[in-house]
């Protein structure tokens, strides 16, 4: 009713506010679907699978959907099981990265991963299964753990 008594001054700031808004809503959707991956923060981060907070940064392993979702994972133990969950369908994840053990902190594709299961890995959920980057620096610990080479097929049948 009140719009009725508006001038034509009025209707063209309340327009242009409208028109802003939207733009503005717009402009926040496509920002909001980055599917890139985010920096794992050990000490503040949690595990979406086991709730315990990210603390070893030898460990650790991401994953981002194709709609942008990110779920962060404490370790391979926590990692594998949500993947292999179906609670999202494995074709939808984006990025599959995992934290490099000769290099702490240093998440990368973990479909090109090799990785080393052994009991003498102590990791933070028990998984018993470190991620390297590169062969030599998986061949450093082989020998020193008394370890099996495991490839990406390999080692997501670990944990099904």
């Amino acid at each position: 009713m009140g719009w009725y008594f508006m001038n034509g001054n009025s209707i063209r700031n309340s327009m242009k506010i409208v028109v802003l808004l939207l733009i503005g809503i717009v402009s926040l959707s496509f920002i909001s679907c980055s599917t890139e991956p985010e920096p794992l923060v050990f000490g503040t981060d949690i595990c979406h699978f086991c709730k315990m907070t990210l603390m070893d940064n030898k460990f650790g392993a991401e994953l981002v959907t194709k709609k942008g979702k990110v779920y962060k994972f404490d370790d391979m133990n926590c990692f594998l099981n949500f993947y292999n969950s179906g609670y999202e369908p494995v074709e939808e994840f984006q990025h599959k990265l995992v934290i490099d053990y000769a290099n702490p902190g240093k998440l990368f594709d973990a479909t090109n991963g090799f990785y080393l299961k052994s009991s003498e890995i102590r990791s933070p959920m028990n998984g018993q299964v470190a991620a390297f980057e590169t062969k030599a620096g998986m061949d450093n610990f082989k020998k020193e753990w008394k370890a099996i080479y495991l490839g990406w097929g390999e080692v997501t049948t670990q944990y099904k």
